[in-house]
Parts: structure tokens; sequence; C-alpha cells
């Protein structure tokens, strides 16, 4: 307004639109004051209003208050503000709640506190008698090993004697008929821990070299090649062979050149000691050339000995070599069923010297009983067994007449007739073989007598030999009397009855053993030359050599995260047998009966079955075997005796228990291109009670691929690159399998079977049966894999057997089987089994009731397709055709509980009993 006033004088008092200022001035001051009129009233009116509400609320009488606040009864009268009252008073009390909760806490807490540190006292005290245990059981250990050494003092091996190269000659016997072991064998060339090297002379080097047999010669040397005694070191040798026959005829060089030229033999060192001379036979007529040549303190092995020439425990009656270089045709080999033949015996043979006076005083049966005895007992022979024959009580082929003319012969000794094949058609169908020893009783055996006990062991004929005098080969390792009858001549008027006294069990379990010795000791030439340097060996009382390994090609794998428990497992009923604690796997102990073996169990060893023990340093079955060899043992431990322990099933439950209480498993599983399902079967193993390890066989040509994780299960995994199309038995032998008691496949019941087994070292122990049925309308056998009352078979896919099988089941079982099993991809379970039963006699074990077991992720089983079942019908028809006889037993013994079904408290666990 000052502006625009001062702005109209400087324009000469004329404002806008040309008025003068001085007549607007009224309206001008005007609505100044009206401004000033409200700036008034908007500052002052408040502040006064605020002093008189002040004034009137500080007043005396409550009651007047019109402003000020009010109780709270008062204000809740409006129901909203009821509301936020209810709000307020149900916080009110939840905090009261939480403040009463907070100060029970607290006291818990300082209870708890309290409980930590009596339980921080509490395991203070404990470690201190942790430690103090720790060194009761340290002081325990080491008084429980003085206590064992002074017991069994710990031995170092004796330092190897190395002879001179002269040798210092040592007292000589009166004659060379004298010489035993004791007094013309070097035992210082031969320490226990030499390994029995054997030096084989080339005989090519030597003039007589040229006189062998040409098969003899080139079988023996195959031999010698594949032998693991020879050594190409005759300085370190124990003992020296010479192979000096069979020698060809036209060409035999003179006794008196020939004994020259073995004297004259590099390490013959002047009287021939630690030499073996070796005299095959391949033929009947084989003659005994080295009667007249003097041997010196050498042995001799041949099939021709005089009473004057044999020396018994020193000189080797050995058999024929008839299969040179050819293996035996197994399915030629008639069948070991049914046991009686068409005739109960036979013999065919000639005898010039005492055929015609025989033939001239022909008496009948009953005139033979009453009259006088000949002078020669081959004359009775001949007359009593006419009388058997004329009599038809039983059929029977003698003859005494060769049709064609009768192969050479030494004086007085019975020759073969016909060719050999003839004379195998003729055993084929004879019960018994006789085989009757030459008149001459100087004449202790002869090549003519080890050509007919081969033949009829070859054929199952059951030999029964004429002359108690006679010396069968082996004799002194052999027991004849479980494969063969041997008869004096004077009771040959008692044979007939004899033989036909015999039972059918008798005749099998003869038949059985005859043709066990012909596959192990005289079929081959490798058999033969194996037998000598054994025997030998045997009687030195040098262990024999352990099994050669065959490293395995391992397959780099890589763990992953540990694998978790099976759920499985923790329900197992009544088959919960496991420890409470699994222990941890520990390393074989060394086998300590390597060199008391074979001086202890010679015979059993020789004898019985199963396989040719004589070539393993080990008895298969002992609970502990070498750790040098493939079979390495599963360990024993020390158990306290007396306290009243054992008994319980919660002890039982808690520990192995048993006569071994201390053993574990390996585990061996064979797999193909089934990653997800071997990774699933591997982490159902973590946990699992007294495992040592797991080996898995890859049976594939694709390897694993690289990020494949495998699970960690708390025990060694390891992976080998099998051969392709092999079997999970034909594994060679392996290093990484170090127990006795492989487990093939995985199952959680495991330690129920290894229970078992543990009481059945020599049988095979599984889940799900089988059994073979005869069928009538075709004749054959049949696998049948149906719910049945007996069983003779139990599939190894799951299952606890002795891995000495399955060395025997790769090198010991006929070539024949193996290829089948190769062929087929398929009855390597039924193979095993009928090796099982054929060498033990016994029928497998079945543990639990299942019948099945189901496989979570694979594909459809083999056993759905019904060429499957086909396969398995022409195995088991052709494997006995192999063994010649149907080897498995049935049986309805299955393993349960003790206290199967029976009510217990909760604190006791069921243990097993057999029914």
């Amino acid at each position: 307004e000052l502006m625009t006033g001062y702005t109209m004088l400087r324009n000469g008092g004329v404002g806008n639109g040309g008025q003068p200022w001085v007549l607007r001035w009224p309206s001008r001051v005007q609505l100044t004051w009206l401004s000033f009129t409200l700036f008034i009233i908007l500052i002052f009116f408040p502040l006064i209003a605020h002093y008189y509400l002040t004034t009137i609320d500080d007043a005396d009488d409550a009651g007047k208050r019109i402003f000020g606040p009010r109780a709270g009864n008062e204000l809740c009268e409006v129901k909203h503000v009821q509301d936020l009252c209810r709000i307020r008073e149900s916080v009110s009390e939840e905090l009261l709640q939480l403040e009463a909760k907070r100060q029970e806490l607290n006291s818990e807490i300082a209870k708890l506190n309290l409980k930590i540190e009596a339980c921080k006292k509490s395991i203070e005290n404990a470690k201190q008698d942790l430690l103090q245990l720790k060194n009761v059981i340290s002081q325990t250990e080491h008084s429980y090993k003085e206590l064992m050494a002074q017991n069994q003092p710990k031995l170092s091996l004796p330092i190897r004697l190395l002879p001179d190269k002269d040798d210092a000659a040592f007292p000589p016997p009166k004659a060379n008929r004298h010489c035993r072991l004791h007094n013309c064998f070097d035992y210082s060339r031969c320490p226990l821990t030499s390994g029995f090297p054997v030096y084989v002379y080339n005989s090519d080097d030597f003039p007589f070299g040229s006189s062998l047999d040409p098969l003899i010669k080139q079988a023996f040397e195959a031999t010698v090649r594949t032998n693991v005694y020879v050594t190409e070191n005759a300085n370190i040798a124990c003992v020296y062979i010479v192979l000096a026959g069979e020698m060809q005829e036209p060409v035999m060089p003179k006794p008196t050149d020939l004994e020259q030229q073995l004297h004259s033999l590099p390490y013959w060192r002047t009287d021939g000691h630690n030499h073996l001379i070796i005299n095959l036979s391949r033929k009947s007529e084989t003659q005994n050339f080295l009667y007249n040549i003097s041997t010196g303190r050498a042995m001799v092995a041949q099939s021709t000995f005089y009473d004057a020439q044999y020396r018994p425990g020193f000189d080797i009656v050995v058999s024929p070599l008839v299969h040179a270089m050819s293996e035996p045709n197994f399915l030629e080999i008639p069948p070991q069923v049914p046991v009686k033949r068409k005739y109960l015996f036979s013999f065919q043979g000639e005898k010039i010297e005492s055929l015609r006076s025989s033939l001239q005083e022909v008496r009948s049966f009953e005139e033979e009983i009453e009259g006088n005895a000949p002078a020669d007992y081959d004359d009775r022979i001949i007359t009593t067994l006419k009388a058997v024959q004329d009599s038809k009580l039983d059929f029977v082929l003698v003859e005494f007449t060769c049709k064609n003319q009768p192969k050479a012969s030494l004086p007085t000794e019975w020759a073969l007739c016909g060719e050999r094949d003839d004379r195998l058609e003729l055993l084929k169908l004879s019960t018994f073989a006789l085989i009757i020893t030459p008149g001459d009783t100087h004449l202790v055996i002869s090549a003519g007598c080890t050509m007919r006990l081969f033949e009829a062991l070859e054929v199952g004929a059951i030999p029964v030999v004429l002359g108690e005098q006679v010396q069968l080969p082996y004799n002194d390792v052999i027991r004849w009397n479980e494969a063969a009858l041997i008869i004096p001549k004077p009771r040959i008027t008692e044979v007939h009855f004899l033989l036909r006294s015999i039972s059918d069990n008798d005749l099998l379990a003869m038949r059985r053993q005859g043709r066990f010795l012909w596959e192990t000791y005289f079929s081959t030439s490798d058999n033969v030359f194996s037998t000598v340097l054994a025997i030998i060996r045997t009687r030195i009382q040098i262990p024999a050599a352990p099994i050669r390994e065959e490293p395995a090609v391992e397959i780099p794998h890589r763990s992953g995260k540990a694998a978790g428990t099976d759920p499985n497992m923790a329900d197992n009923g009544d088959l919960d047998l496991g420890p409470v604690e699994t222990e941890p796997p520990y390393a074989s102990p060394k086998y300590l009966r390597n060199f008391t073996l074979t001086a202890m169990d010679t015979y059993r060893n020789w004898n019985s079955a199963p396989g040719p023990f004589h070539l393993f340093p080990y008895t298969p079955f002992d609970p502990v075997l070498p750790s040098e060899a493939k079979f390495l043992g599963s360990g024993t431990g020390f158990r306290p005796i007396g306290g009243g322990a054992g008994g319980s099933g919660k002890e039982f439950q808690a520990a192995l228990g048993g006569n071994v209480p201390r053993e574990q498993f390996t585990v061996v599983m064979l797999t193909y291109e089934r990653e997800e399902v071997l990774m699933n079967s591997l982490e159902r193993l973590n946990g699992l009670p007294y495992l040592n390890k797991v080996v898995v066989v890859w049976n594939s040509p694709k390897l694993p691929s690289e990020d494949l994780l495998w699970p960690d299960i708390g025990v060694p995994i390891m992976v080998r690159q099998a051969e392709l199309q092999r079997s999970l038995f034909r594994a060679p032998p392996s290093p990484k399998i170090q127990l006795q008691n492989p487990l093939t496949g995985g199952l959680t019941h495991s330690a129920c079977v290894g229970r078992v087994w543990r009481e059945a070292r020599d049988r095979i122990v599984g889940f799900p049966g089988r059994y073979h049925a005869w069928d009538i309308p075709h004749q054959s056998w049949l696998y049948n894999s149906n719910y049945s009352c007996e069983l003779s078979m139990v599939l190894t896919g799951a299952a606890f057997f002795h891995k000495y099988y399955a060395y025997l089941y790769s090198y010991v079982m006929p070539q024949a089987i193996r290829d089948m099993v190769d062929e087929y991809i398929n009855c390597e379970d039924i193979a095993m089994n009928f090796l099982v039963s054929h060498l033990t006699r016994k029928p497998p074990i079945k543990v639990t009731s299942r019948w099945t077991f189901r496989c979570p992720g694979c594909p459809q089983a083999l056993s759905h397709d019904d060429s499957h079942f086909h396969e398995r019908h022409k195995c088991i028809n052709f494997f006995v055709q192999v063994y010649g006889y149907m080897p498995l037993l049935y049986t309805q013994f299955r393993v349960d509980s003790v206290l199967f079904k029976t009510r217990l408290p909760h604190d006791k666990t069921k243990c097993f009993k057999f029914i």
C-alpha cells in the first residue's frame, strides 16, 4: 500500500485509472484494520482459553472438572474404548504368565547347569576309569603274550643249509637194495624252507635221450615246463630227475652203456643220491631194463619191480602214462550208475606157461573144493573161475585164451588180450574187474597189472586184485582198500561169495573213490609227475608250495558320502543276531600248521575229498589258512574259560560266540552294468556284523563311470576287473579275499548265515533252495524251483561257502563243465552245488523259510524267461554225464531259532539250533 501511495506521488497524485489516491485512502485504512484485528484474535484467544481451562482444572472440587482426565470406568462407557480396555487387560495377563514362565525357565536352567557340572565331573571320573581299564587291558594282553610265548615260543626260520658243491660223502649202506631215506638221501640239500626245488635233466643232452619214446618225452617236457617246483639252478636243487624210459626197443642202449651214461650225469656225485630215475610205461609190454643196472642211491619210479629191486619207502610204483599227449574225454566214460552191470566180474588174459596144464585137468567146482589144491595157484584160479561161469548163478565172463595174438608180457604174467578199446567195452559191462598178479612171487608189480588197474578205474569197474603181495601204484600214500579189493590167491574159492555180499552202497562208494583216484593221480601226465614229486616231498616232510596268486586288475573308484543303515536291518525278528557293536575289520593271522600238516594228515589228504590235498600246505576246513597262500585265515580269538559265561541269548547277540569267537567274512558280488542296483546293494551292507571287506567283480567291458560315487560302508570296497562272460567262481586266486568264508551277494541276514556256516564249514549255507527231480516220461533230470519239503541245492547268489571251493571250481573241476557255464552264461550255481556235494557227499544247508528274494530296482529276472529253465535242465543232465552219477543229495534240514515261537522276557534274545 505504501509503495502504491509512493508510486502515486511520483505519478503526480494520480493512480491507476487516473483517480487521485486521496479518494481511496479510507478503503485502504479499513482493510489494514481488519487484518490487524484478525491477527490479535488468532494470537491472544488461544492463550486466554488455555489459561482459563488450566485455572478451572486446578479447582479443588474434582467433580467440577470439565476437561481433566476421568477414571477408567468412566472412559470405558464408550464402546470403542471398551474394546481397547479388554485388549489391555488380556495383554497384561499374558505378560504376567510369560514372566512366570521366564522365572520357571531360569530355575530349570540353573538346575541343568548344576547337572552339567555333575556330568562333567562324571566324565572326568569315567575318563580316569577308562584309562585305568586300558592299563589293565594292556597289562592283561602283555601277560597273555608272555604266557603264550612260554607255551609257544616264537620261532624264526632256520638258516637255509647249502651243501658244498662236492658234497661230503656219508656212510653208504651195505648194499644198494638196502637204501632208505635215512641212509641214501641227503637231507641237507632239502631244508624245510627250501621250497623243494627240483632240477630236471634235459634228456637230449645225453645219448640215451634218442632212444626215448617220443610221446612220453614230449609229454614229460610239457609237464616240466609248467611245474612250480622245477628250477634251472642245479646248485640249489633238492632232487635231480632224469627221464630214462620208456625206451624204444630197436634203439634201446645196452644195460652197461645206459649205466655208464647215468653215472656220468653232471650231478650224479659218484652214487646218485638225491636223484630220481623215472621210467614211464605207455604200453603193458614195457620191459624192466633197470633191473640189471646199478642205480646206486638214486630212487627209481617205474611200473615194474622185482622184490630184489624194489626198496619200500624209497622207490615209487607209478601208474602207466596212457594219455600221454591228450586229455581224457569225460563224456566217453560210462556213468557210475546203475551200480550192478551185466557181468558180475570179467577177466581176459593168457599165460602160456601154465595154460596147457590147466586146460588138461579141468575139474568141476565141487571136485575142486573136495580135492587137493593144485601146486600152482593160477591153476586153481582157472578152475574155480570156470566153475563159477558154468554154474550160471551170475553172468560172468572169463577167458584164459586170447582170440588174437596176446600182448608181450613178462614170465608168469597174464598178458592182455585185444586192443585197448575192446577191453574198455568189456569193462564197461562189468561190475568187478579181476586182476591176477603174476605167478612169480618175486615180481611184486608189473606194467601189465598197472595197465589193468588203470583201465578198470577209468571205466568204473571195481578192481579185484588176486595176490596180496602186490605193490599197487603209490601204495604208501593211498588206501587202496577204499577203491579196490585185494584178496589172497588161496581165497579164490571164496571170491564169488565175497563179491555177491557187497551192498550197492558200498559198491558205489568204491567206484566213486576209484574215479577220484584215477582223475587225481592217473589220468594225465601232469597228474603222474605231480604225484611223484608230491610223494617225495611228503616223505621228507616239506610243505607244499603255496597256491600261485594271480593279481587282479584293480578298478579305481571314488567313495562318496557315508551310507545310511538299511532300515530293514532294524527289524529282523528271530534273525537279529548281530553284535551290539560291529567290530572293525582286522587282518588275518598267520597259518601255523604248514610244517605239521604234512606229517600228521598224510593219509587223509591223499585219500579223501575235496581235491588233491597233497598239492597244498593246509587243510581246507581248518579255522585258519596260510596267509601267504590264496586263502587266508579268518582268525581265532581268546575266550576266557569259567565263570559260567554263555548260553544266554542276550550275550549270544552281543558276541559271535562258539568255538571260534572272533571271525569275519568277505562279501563277493558279481555285477554287469547295473550301477544303481549295485550301489543300493552296497549301501544295505552298511553296519553288517562281522563284515571284513567287499570285493566287487566287474564283469563288463565298460568300466564304471568316473563320476560314480561309491558308498562308504565302513569297510574297504575293492573293485576288480574280471574276464568277460566269466562266472563268479572263475575268479583267479586273489590276495584280496583274505578270509575263509566269502558271502556271494549281500544280505542283511548274513550274520545268521555266517553263524551256521561256522558249524558246517565244508558245506554251502544260504537262503533260496532248489531241488532236482527225475522226469519219468523223458528219462532225464529237471531243475525245479517250486516250493518243496526238501531241497538239494542252495543258490549261490546269497550263500556262504569255503573259498577253497572257488579254487577247485577254477582248477580242479572238469573243464567241460566250465565250458558249458561260459557258453550259457548260466548254471554256475548248479555247478558249484554239484562240486561241493560230489566232494563232501553232503547236501547244502538252508537258513530261514525264505524261498526267493526280491531285487528292488532290478529289471525282469532271468528266471522269468523260459529259456533260462531249459538251459538249467540241460546243465543238470550234462553235469551228471560228466560226473558219471547224480552227486546232489536231498535234505529236509533247515536252520531256525532255538527258541522259535517261544515267549521270552524282553531282555532275552533267541539263538540257533538245527532242525
